[in-house]
């Protein structure tokens, strides 16, 4: 058997330096994993840490680190999206420090069987948990047109109906349940770009997206976030591709004050003033990987962090999101 590649977590110093973790301090892996940045918390500094993953194959390494770590650290099961009412439930009202790493993790690819890779041959699921409709229940179901959109909104794929086309023509033969299988028919309609990128790749990200429900559970984790985090606290968010951190951005955007097309040197009009700012960006730009990194961890390659300190302005209420928050 091939082994798999380490599991690195992804820009970890830049995260730390981000959060500054301080001895006493609580902090929240919104996305465990493997466990990367929770464990490179609680060896910065004598805090504690609380991680979130709705992937119930996390919990083998979350009891390990558990066992190692008493009192120090506790993986609870469950969407980050659900983060400030899940450790609520546990008596925790308030953190200093909040981590997202986003998308698909590299144990998640690692695994044939989870069916998120186009590389490796497995049932086509991609599912992170265990729970709702599978990628092949999308592709088998979704009718030409859906099937496009969903391809071209959430891959930013320009040929989606070429592709939607060929996949409702072959299922109407044999229907899809192999992760290889639908490689081959997109690749068979798609040549290969100068890029080096496959041609199954933005299909593959726009169906795992979809299947679950990927922006929606970042937009409410960064809601979330906003509500649990400390005067004082920090989000840190690792984004992986463009859909992401253009979400990241607008909501950090305008909760920082800096909503579009109005100056934050004049008041804006009574009627769309947004509330006090919740956020203080740490950075004007993105922080993006070193060469180091991305020569030793190619999926850092496109990895991409913003930061931002939270100040003690009450957390927006859900309504203002209707008024031209993060789409």
């Amino acid at each position: 058997m091939t082994p798999t590649r380490p599991h690195l977590p992804v820009m970890l110093a830049e995260v730390l330096t981000a959060l500054s973790p301080k001895a006493g301090e609580v902090h929240l892996d919104g996305t465990f994993g493997n466990g990367g940045y929770s464990q490179g918390l609680l060896d910065a500094a004598a805090c504690t840490v609380w991680a979130t993953d709705r992937d119930p194959s996390a919990r083998p390494r979350g009891d390990e680190m558990e066992a190692a770590n008493p009192g120090r650290f506790t993986l609870v099961s469950g969407c980050f999206g659900d983060m400030d009412r899940l450790l609520a439930d546990r008596g925790v009202s308030q953190v200093d420090g909040i981590a997202l790493d986003l998308g698909v993790s590299s144990m998640q690819l690692d695994h044939a069987e989870r069916g998120f890779s186009f590389q490796k041959d497995g049932p086509l699921d991609m599912r992170m948990g265990r729970e709702g409709l599978t990628a092949a229940d999308l592709v088998n179901s979704l009718d030409e047109g859906d099937l496009a959109d969903v391809i071209y909104l959430y891959g930013e794929e320009r040929h989606s109906r070429r592709i939607a086309r060929a996949l409702v023509e072959r299922r109407a033969e044999t229907p899809f349940t192999r992760t290889g299988d639908l490689a081959d028919v997109v690749r068979s309609v798609m040549r290969k770009g100068k890029d080096g990128i496959d041609p199954a790749t933005r299909t593959f990200q726009a169906l795992r997206i979809k299947v679950n429900d990927e922006l929606g559970e970042l937009e409410r984790g960064l809601r979330a976030a906003e509500r649990l985090l400390a005067p004082g606290g920090r989000l840190v968010v690792v984004s992986f591709h463009s859909l992401e951190d253009r979400v990241v951005k607008a909501f950090l955007r305008r909760r920082c004050g800096e909503s579009e097309g109005i100056s934050r040197h004049m008041p804006a009009p009574t009627a769309i003033r947004d509330p006090a700012p919740t956020f203080q960006a740490l950075s004007r730009r993105t922080t993006k990987p070193g060469a180091e990194e991305t020569r030793a961890n190619p999926r850092a390659r496109s990895a991409r962090l913003r930061a931002a300190a939270r100040t003690d302005a009450a957390a927006w209420p859900e309504h203002d999101e209707q008024k031209g928050g993060s789409r």
